[in-house]
């Protein structure tokens, strides 16, 4: 469903703050692959995501969904294929704009719109019948301004947007990180809830490796630009965080440095 092959991106060549992001990283995900991403700061986590997003473009190699060339796509292009959460809640959402209006920009993604606004009730009970499967009582705030929301119920309402048309690929751009523990578990059941029920190809970057371990059925961990560690099913699922810090420094050549990884 995903295919990166032989991805390379340098940031400011040619200076003397010269970046190498990503190295030659190629990964392929199946159908229904959810892959939690882990590294330390600067271990090129982002910049795949942005790659694949269209946020970004390499410098040499190439991206396909679904057997599509995505590679030079324009990210508003990629909107048909890809769905995105993002680590701030407000990047996901329209903050003066309703509930219902927020979740009609997403159900038309790639649609052509004209400058009216017109939600009919078969619409509005289809966005009602999503929220609920939330059980925050959003389905009864339809009316209601986004910016009135918390951290939470805007990551939840992000989350929803992002699978609406159940995209060939969802990203997760670190989508707890900026939420209290409570919040971050709550969203985190909501995403498997949704990842699970429409079997979407995930990618989720996140510096908990716990979070890494517990969600998902594939996990990679990247280093200066590269995939060091690669573990899917039954391997993974027997890991603890204690295998993935003795992963890393056999793969490294170096301990673990990052304490927000450790602090996790």
């Amino acid at each position: 469903m995903l295919n990166i092959e032989n991805i390379h991106i340098t940031f400011e060549p040619g200076t003397p703050i010269e970046k190498h992001a990503l190295n030659g990283v190629s990964l392929s995900l199946e159908r229904g692959d959810y892959v939690t991403v882990i590294g330390g700061n600067g271990a090129g986590k982002s910049t795949l995501l942005n790659i694949t997003a269209g946020t970004l473009f390499p410098d040499k190699g190439m991206v396909s969904v679904d057997g599509v060339n995505i590679t030079h796509m324009p990210e508003y292009k990629r909107a048909q294929y890809l769905g995105r959460v993002f680590q701030d809640p407000r990047r996901g959402t329209a903050t003066d704009m309703s509930i219902e209006e927020n979740l009609a920009l997403a159900y038309r993604r790639g649609k052509t719109r004209g400058m009216r606004w017109h939600i009919n009730n078969k619409e509005r009970g289809f966005y009602q019948e999503r929220l609920a499967t939330l059980e925050l009582g959003l389905e009864n705030r339809l009316s209601d301004k986004v910016g009135l929301l918390s951290g939470g119920q805007r990551q939840a309402l992000s989350l929803l947007m992002a699978t609406l048309k159940e995209p060939k690929v969802l990203l997760l751009d670190e989508h707890t990180a900026a939420l209290d523990p409570k919040t971050a578990k709550k969203v985190l059941e909501l995403t498997n809830k949704i990842v699970n029920k429409y079997n979407l190809t995930t990618m989720m970057v996140t510096h908990n490796m716990r979070d890494a371990l517990k969600n998902g059925n594939r996990l990679m961990m990247m280093y200066e630009g590269n995939i060091i560690l690669d573990v899917k099913g039954e391997e993974k699922a027997n890991l603890t965080v204690q295998d993935l810090l003795k992963m890393f420094e056999t793969a490294s050549g170096e301990e673990m440095a990052s304490d927000r990884m450790l602090l996790t």
